[in-house]
C-alpha cells in the first residue's frame, strides 16, 4: 500500500492483481504490441519529474556518481588490457562483475521487496563506494595485480544484485506512477549524460597520470547519492509496505512473470540483447588497439560518441507518453543491423559516428523495456519482476562476455561485433513474431496510394470488420 501525497488519487500501474498470479489469455482483439499507457501516466513534459524535491535530490546524486562509475569502467577496462593484452580478460573482467546478478539476482529482488528500499539504498552506495576506493590505494600505490580488479569487479557485483532493484524500484516510491514513465527516462538520460564527461575525463586521466586517480574519484562520488537519499522527505515518498517475509516468495515472482506475455517478451528480449550486444568493452578496446591503434583517449573519445547517442534516446524516449513494444522490437532491430553495419565499414571515422545511433538505439530498447515492465508490473511485486529484468539483462554477460572475448581474440574485432549484431537482429524478429501472434496479429502489405505500405491487422475477421465499423464517421 502506497503512502505520500496523493497515494489515494494516484493511479495505479496496468494489472493490478497482486493476488492473482496467473494472467487470462489475451482475446483475439488484443494486440501485445501495441498498448496504450495507463491513466495519469501521460508525459508532461520532457523534464517533469524534476519538479518532486526528492527526485531532483536523487537525479542530482546521480549524476556525480554516474560520472564517477564512468570513469572508473573506462579506467578498469583500460587497466586489465594494458596488463594483460588480452581482450578476453577485459571479457573475464566484465563477466566477474555481472556473475552476482545472474546467480543471486532474484534473491536480491527477494531483499528489495522485504526491506524499506531507501534504508537499503543507503548501505549499498556506501558499499560501492569503498571498492571505488580500495582499487584506487591498490593502484596508487603499484601494487596492483589483475586478480585485485577481477576481486573488486566481483565484490561490486554482490552489492549490486541488491542496489539495481532497490534502486530501479525506488524511483516509483519518489515520484508515482503518473510520473514513473519520465522519471525512468530521466534516470538514463542521467546515466548518459555522465557517460559524456566521464569517458573524456578518464581518458585524459590515464593517458596523464594513470588510472589510480579515476578510481579515486569514483569512490569519493558516492558521497553524493548518500547525502541525497539522507535529505529527502520521507512523508512525501510513495512508500510501498515491504513485503513480510514468507516462503515461495521467489516462486511467487517467476509465476508472476510467467504467466503475463507484456513482462515476459520484453524480459526475454533485453536478454539476449544484453547477452550478446552490449559486450562494447571486448569490441572498442579490440577496434582501438588491433583495427584502429589508438590509445586511451581514442576509447573515451569512442564512448563518449556512443553516449551522445545514448543521452539523444534517453530524451526523446522522455518526451513520449507511451511505450509500446513494437517500439522496442523495431529499435532492437536496428540496433542488431546498425553493428553489423559499424563492424564492416573501412573508416574510423564512419566507425566512430556509427556509434550514435547504436547508442541511441541501445537506450531506446533499455528505456521503453524498463518503463513498460514497471507500469505493468504489480507494486508490491516490482522489486522481484526488476531483479529478474536487471537479471536477463545484466546477468547474461557473463554468458556472453567471455564468449564474445574469445571470438573477438580468435578471429578479430569485425568478426565479434558481427556475431553480436547477427543474434541482436535474430533476437528481435523471433521476439516481434511471437508478441503478433500472441496479440492475434498478421502482416499486411498495402500498394493502394495513400496506405501505409505494411502494417499489422488482426488474424481474426471479425475483428476487423469491428474496427472498420469503428472508424466509419458517425
Amino acid at each position: 500500500m502506497s503512502t505520500g501525497p496523493g497515494a489515494d488519487s494516484a493511479p495505479v500501474p496496468d494489472h493490478d492483481d497482486s493476488t492473482d498470479t496467473t494472467a487470462a489469455a489475451p482475446s483475439p482483439a488484443a494486440t501485445a504490441a501495441d498498448e496504450q499507457p495507463a491513466a495519469g501516466e501521460q508525459s508532461r513534459g520532457m523534464f517533469s519529474s524534476l519538479r518532486i524535491r526528492n527526485y531532483r535530490l536523487f537525479a542530482t546524486g546521480q549524476v556525480v556518481s554516474n560520472t564517477g562509475t564512468w570513469m572508473q569502467r573506462i579506467a578498469q577496462d583500460w587497466l586489465v588490457f594494458s596488463l594483460t593484452g588480452s581482450s578476453a580478460a577485459v571479457g573475464i573482467t566484465t563477466a566477474l562483475q555481472f556473475l552476482p546478478m545472474l546467480l543471486l539476482g532474484l534473491y536480491g529482488g527477494v531483499i528489495a521487496d522485504r526491506f524499506p528500499k531507501r534504508k537499503l539504498l543507503l548501505l549499498t552506495q556506501a558499499a560501492m563506494g569503498l571498492t571505488g576506493l580500495a582499487l584506487a590505494v591498490l593502484t596508487l600505490t603499484g601494487h596492483v595485480a589483475v586478480w585485485h580488479v577481477y576481486l573488486m569487479a566481483l565484490l561490486l557485483g554482490i552489492v549490486t544484485v541488491v542496489d539495481n532493484p532497490a534502486r530501479q524500484a525506488f524511483v516509483a516510491e519518489m515520484v508515482g506512477p503518473g510520473d514513473l514513465r519520465n522519471a525512468v527516462s530521466l534516470n538514463s538520460a542521467n546515466f548518459q549524460s555522465a557517460r559524456l564527461v566521464g569517458p573524456a575525463v578518464a581518458g585524459v586521466l590515464i593517458t596523464a597520470v594513470g588510472s589510480g586517480w579515476a578510481f579515486l574519484f569514483n569512490g569519493l562520488s558516492f558521497i553524493a547519492p548518500i547525502a541525497g537519499l539522507l535529505m529527502m522527505r520521507r512523508q512525501e515518498l510513495y512508500e510501498v509496505e515491504p513485503t513480510p517475509r514468507a516462503k515461495g516468495q521467489l516462486r511467487d515472482g517467476l509465476r508472476y512473470v510467467a504467466g503475463r506475455p507484456e513482462l515476459i517478451w520484453p524480459i526475454v528480449l533485453v536478454g539476449f540483447i544484453g547477452t550478446f550486444g552490449f559486450n562494447f568493452p571486448i569490441w572498442l578496446t579490440a577496434f582501438v588497439d588491433d583495427v584502429y591503434h589508438g590509445d586511451a583517449g581514442t576509447y573515451g573519445l569512442l564512448n563518449t560518441l556512443m553516449a551522445a547517442g545514448s543521452l539523444t534516446g534517453a530524451l526523446l524516449a522522455a518526451r513520449r507518453g507511451t511505450s509500446r513494444l513494437r517500439l522496442l522490437v523495431g529499435a532492437a532491430l536496428l540496433f542488431g543491423l546498425l553493428e553489423i553495419g559499424a563492424a564492416l565499414v573501412p573508416s574510423f571515422w564512419v566507425f566512430a559516428l556509427l556509434l550514435v545511433p547504436i547508442g541511441m538505439f541501445g537506450m531506446t530498447i533499455n528505456v521503453t523495456a524498463n518503463s513498460s515492465v514497471q507500469l505493468a508490473t504489480d507494486p508490491v511485486m516490482r522489486g522481484r519482476v526488476m531483479s529478474l529484468f536487471m537479471m536477463v539483462f545484466m546477468g547474461g554477460t557473463p554468458v556472453g562476455a567471455p564468449l564474445v572475448g574469445w571470438i573477438t581474440d580468435a578471429y578479430g574485432a569485425r568478426t565479434g561485433f558481427v556475431a553480436g549484431g547477427v543474434i541482436s537482429a535474430l533476437a528481435a524478429l523471433g521476439v516481434g513474431l511471437m508478441l503478433a501472434r500472441i496479440g492475434g496479429l498478421k502482416l499486411k502489405v498495402h500498394v493502394r496510394r495513400g496506405r501505409p505500405g505494411v502494417v499489422f491487422v488482426s488474424r481474426y475477421p471479425e475483428d476487423e470488420k469491428q474496427l472498420a465499423a469503428a472508424a466509419q464517421p458517425a
